[in-house]
């Protein structure tokens, strides 16, 4: 049985560890760099860094804020935003990216997940996705959206998983823009929908508020890994005081104090 991991998330924005609700007003919480060092020395088991305005601008990934972050951390790392090929997963790559993270671009061009689990290999390639509840939508009764949240598609999130993971991601980074910085707890239903399906690990992601919180998506939503950005950027749990409460709940988890 693998240890579930428990992920900081940096998002950043103009070089800067920004959070907010639903990706909007967003606050100040950091420099990205000193913040992996942090996390490193606080037992993270990996960190996850999402330039989060790079495909709404129309620009690439800021490599030089990822080689610093790189430079302190010693866990693995994966960086996404504005990845819409595989010169830029390479430089990702090259830049001290462990994984890569795709999101709109793959949505438009599913064959980029494909070309870079082939050339890369699938366990560099994480598919983001950034799941809306729809009404409407009478399958999964989610859908899919892009360019940081700010555009819906008519996409089923179970469709895309599925094709995501046939065309050779080796993780999903699976976001409720719903609950996406609400601290009010992971969706579980939407996680647990995509765990049951595909055969890849999820790193479950927005909304975690508390250690609880972390809890119930691994247990009731079967993640592999729990991402969090507000309860660490501003100090309302660590990471030890997170791990403790999910291994007293019997979940196993990498030991770090």
């Amino acid at each position: 049985m693998l240890s579930t991991r428990v992920i900081p998330c940096l998002d950043v924005h103009n070089g800067r560890t920004v959070k907010g609700i639903n990706f909007l007003d967003l606050v100040d919480a950091g420099d990205p760099s000193e913040q992996a060092k942090i996390y490193n020395e606080m037992g993270a088991d990996e960190i996850c860094f999402l330039d989060i305005s790079a495909t709404q601008e129309g620009r690439k990934t800021i490599y030089d804020v990822v080689s610093k972050v790189a430079e302190y951390c010693f866990i693995p790392l994966t960086v996404g935003g504005g990845v819409r090929s595989n010169s830029d997963f390479d430089m990702l790559l090259k830049s001290g990216a462990d994984k890569v993270s795709m999101n709109s671009a793959a949505v438009k061009n599913p064959l980029l997940i494909k070309d870079a689990a082939n050339k890369f290999g699938s366990q560099c390639v994480v598919l983001a996705i950034d799941a809306y509840k729809d009404p409407f939508n009478k399958k999964s009764g989610y859908n899919v959206s892009i360019n940081g949240g700010n555009k819906k598609t008519n996409i089923d999130v179970l469709d895309w998983a599925l094709k995501g993971v046939d065309y050779g991601a080796g993780e999903i980074l699976l976001t409720s823009m719903n609950s996406d910085g609400t601290k009010s707890g992971y969706d579980v239903e939407l996680t647990k929908i995509i765990s049951d399906n595909v055969s890849v690990p999820i790193v479950a992601s927005g909304g975690a508020g508390k250690p609880s919180d972390m809890v119930n998506v691994v247990l009731q939503g079967k993640a592999s890994a729990v991402l969090a950005a507000s309860i660490f950027h501003f100090g309302i749990y660590t990471i030890e005081k997170v791990k403790k409460h999910m291994q007293n709940c019997g979940i196993k988890i990498r030991k770090t104090w």
